[in-house]
């Protein structure tokens, strides 16, 4: 009996401080062709069950928009920085929809600073204020154990970025890896089988927290996954002409690329 497909589709693409740079007038900052222009980097995949975000990055409100997507039923968060997590907010209209508080899955840690950072969102009144006037949002804890998310099983993979632990996430045979340096070790089981992989390639040099596209290459051809996409791109890479040098099955990754698994 074949499983209905899921569809996966990239909200952003970009590195930390997007694309365009503010400030910048690089042939990429000042490109005309739409895939050259990247927000932060964050994901949507649509199940008959509802839709999972992984990440909130700060243009959040703006790349539902986009996408056309309402309302999201559950969020995994990868790690706890700025351009992951700083578009919470924009999940305030959510629980009109649901019905409920959104569930995020995270870790101890991302919990801890995610109170921090958005305290209000936490305060000891939250629930009795009206509705909409603070994200309403539930925690649940994860590690490295898989865990089941609108009747979906997610795995988590550790990864290594610069001297930060965060998750990648599998599901199927799709497997997300974005913002990583190293895999380690006992991470590379769980990407056995993988057939769509993507990966973080931050730019053609190497970088102390990212996979540049020459170590992005070498963890596809150990995984020999069918298809990868790239992405979390600094304004190093040129849509076009990084496309024309990756072999076969890579390709980079643009803000509104779908594909289904």
């Amino acid at each position: 009996m074949s499983l209905p497909p899921y569809k996966f589709t990239f909200l952003g693409t970009g590195a930390s401080m997007g694309v365009p740079i503010l400030g910048c007038n690089c042939v990429v900052c000042t490109s005309q062709d739409p895939r050259n222009q990247r927000y932060r980097s964050g994901v949507v995949i649509h199940m008959p069950q509802g839709n999972i975000l992984v990440d909130t990055p700060p243009e959040l409100r703006l790349q539902l928009l986009r996408a056309k997507i309402p309302f999201v039923h559950a969020v995994l968060f990868t790690h706890f920085h700025a351009d992951h997590v700083f578009g919470l907010d924009d999940l305030r209209p959510m629980p009109r929809f649901l019905g409920t508080a959104v569930p995020m899955y995270c870790t101890h840690d991302v919990e801890r600073l995610l109170r921090q950072s958005f305290a209000y969102a936490f305060a000891a009144n939250a629930d009795s204020l009206p509705a909409g006037f603070l994200p309403r949002l539930t925690f649940n804890n994860i590690d490295e154990a898989p865990f089941t998310v609108l009747g979906e099983t997610v795995t988590p993979i550790a990864l290594e970025h610069a001297h930060f632990h965060v998750l990648g996430f599998r599901i199927r045979d799709m497997a997300y890896c974005t913002d990583v340096s190293k895999i380690p070790k006992e991470s590379w089981p769980k990407l056995k089988g993988v057939r769509i992989l993507i990966l973080d390639a931050l730019r053609h040099k190497p970088h102390p927290g990212h996979f540049c596209i020459e170590e992005a290459l070498d963890v596809v051809a150990r995984i020999q996954p069918e298809k990868t996409y790239l992405t979390h791109m600094s304004h190093d890479l040129e849509h076009s002409e990084t496309n024309r040098a990756l072999p076969a099955g890579v390709e980079l990754a643009y803000d509104g690329l779908s594909f289904t698994f």
